[in-house]
């Protein structure tokens, strides 16, 4: 079963919590002002994250599947390097974009190890959204979708973890029924082999009723920029407010960190469950808009 509509929705709830998370890196903009109703002022700009799932969304909206020649092109030349992108996806989509195998630049980077980033993970959710009620096709896209910018296992895991936590939300939307969030998160281990973000996964079950603050020092908050530093977190927020958008994205920017990309991995799990409309409508016209996908 797939559906361009609930990957949309995905794709505004990641861009969203991207563009929110990232005015926190602007000095004076605090947490404590957005917790009393008050976001920051102006047009929020969206970075990295949300112009890679754009993409990703393209290939989905146009083609139906992840065919991996054709992303990798596709996000190679439509890299912008401004928008914040890690000095490591630099060099690889530079090298895509000069005709070298993504295959081999790939398995070139981190030397010879390829990355471990949370890069794949952070643009995925639209595509589990996509895929709702059918986590199998979810994970292997996600698999293939990851592979042409990181070849380390972690890498690619963290993708696999949001994918089937996204498809796995889309699907509870539409049967009417909410997962408890280790229901959730026992789904998304179920689709992991071992090492460090399926060990992060199960580290965040036994955390369900911690606070933020807690979760974050034990999980990671992406400030290592690694899947295994960054996903098991996102996941527990989510898992433990899908139901509630903006109360999602406050404890990401709570946590410090990463706060764009842990904002875009929970923002598009969190809104293939609830749909646009549990956005604030204010914070989607403050985010700018998006790129033609």
């Amino acid at each position: 079963m797939t559906d361009i509509g609930r990957c949309s929705d995905s794709l505004d709830g990641l861009s969203v919590g991207d563009a929110l998370g990232a005015q926190f890196f602007v000095p004076g903009t605090r947490l404590e002002d957005l917790l009393d109703g008050t976001a920051p002022a102006g047009s929020w700009p969206w970075t990295d994250d949300t112009e890679m799932a754009c993409t990703l969304v393209g290939q989905l909206r146009r083609h139906g599947t992840i065919d991996q020649d054709r992303l990798a092109k596709a996000f190679a030349e439509r890299f912008e390097p401004y928008r914040g992108y890690g000095g490591g996806a630099v060099v690889v989509l530079h090298r895509i974009r000069d005709g070298e195998p993504w295959r081999d630049v790939a398995r070139d980077a981190f030397g010879g190890e390829g990355s471990m980033g949370n890069g794949a993970a952070m643009r995925v959710a639209p595509l589990g959204a996509f895929h709702a009620g059918d986590s199998r096709a979810a994970a292997l896209e996600a698999m293939r979708s990851a592979e042409v910018t990181h070849a380390h296992a972690e890498g690619i895991l963290g993708a696999v973890a949001v994918a089937v936590a996204a498809a796995e939300a889309g699907w509870a939307r539409l049967v009417h029924n909410r997962p408890a969030p280790a229901e959730l998160l026992d789904a998304v281990a179920a689709y992991l082999v071992d090492g460090r973000v399926l060990d992060g996964v199960r580290r965040a079950r036994r955390l369900l009723r911690a606070s933020v603050a807690e979760a974050a020092y034990e999980l990671g908050n992406g400030s290592q920029v690694l899947a295994q530093d960054t996903v098991p977190f996102a996941l527990w927020v989510a898992a433990t407010r899908l139901g509630d958008y903006p109360a999602a994205i406050r404890a990401c920017i709570e946590a410090g960190g990463d706060v764009d990309t842990t904002g875009a991995i929970v923002g598009g799990i969190v809104a293939a469950y609830t749909g646009v409309e549990g956005i604030p409508p204010a914070w989607l016209a403050q985010r700018e808009p998006l790129a033609d996908q």
